[in-house]
């Protein structure tokens, strides 16, 4: 295959650039249809919990864990997140709010348990196409973890900081970025056509095709020019 030097590169893309426009411009056009008709829209709230310091419950017995044996950790983060997710909580959570539409599998994958960087804070996130749901959840779920948590460790060390809130707009969409996201997608399949289109064009246009093709020397050319004479005829 031969080589290409940037100039003759540049100017294969520039003698393109009609077609390189339309097809990125048909791009943010399917971009844009996408990202404001096609995704569902999904709201996402949250709830934060802190880790205090551990006392323990009244049922606690002698062998009850305490604050030396679990340490308000990252280990310990990791342990409640997973805590927050079991069906001991979840399957509560739905039995509480009584709707028919929510399953655990559909639970589990809505939320999101993060800890705040260098902190003793539990974020708890939920998500869903409803953003009052989203709250009720995010805030039920909160409510039944700080409850299960003196009855598996006999201590008490969650407290709720705020509340969780219905969201006015989705966390799902953003419109600038698909669009630019398509824009690039487009810029990508314009070259790569450009590029195939070249490889595959085999006309002669130039003296240096006509001596690449045919290994000789061009002697002479002649310009392609019309003459109009005064019957005005070409």
């Amino acid at each position: 295959m031969e080589e290409l030097d940037l100039k003759e590169l540049f100017e294969i893309f520039w003698n393109r650039r009609i077609e390189i426009l339309a097809i990125v411009i048909v791009f943010v056009i399917i971009g844009g249809v996408y990202s404001y008709f096609a995704i569902t829209p999904k709201y996402t709230s949250y709830t934060t919990m802190v880790m205090t310091q551990a006392s323990k419950t009244d049922s606690a017995q002698s062998s009850g864990i305490t604050q030396t044996d679990v340490s308000l950790n990252s280990k310990l983060v990791s342990t409640y997140s997973v805590i927050v997710k079991s069906k001991a909580v979840l399957n509560e959570v739905k039995a509480n709010l009584k709707d028919p539409n929510l399953t655990y599998n559909g639970l589990k994958n809505s939320i999101k348990v993060k800890n705040e960087a260098d902190t003793e804070v539990i974020r708890i996130e939920v998500t869903h196409v409803n953003p009052n749901t989203a709250a009720k959840i995010a805030n039920e779920v909160a409510k039944v973890f700080s409850e299960k948590i003196p009855e598996i460790y006999n201590i008490s060390n969650v407290k709720r900081l705020d509340e969780a809130e219905p969201s006015a707009n989705p966390s799902n969409i953003n419109h600038i970025k698909d669009i630019v996201i398509f824009a690039f997608i487009g810029v990508v399949i314009s070259i790569i056509y450009v590029l195939i289109r070249n490889i595959l064009d085999n006309t002669i246009k130039t003296e240096e095709d006509v001596e690449k093709t045919t290994g000789l020397l061009v002697l002479a050319s002649m310009f392609d020019y019309q003459v109009e004479t005064k019957g005005g005829r070409k």
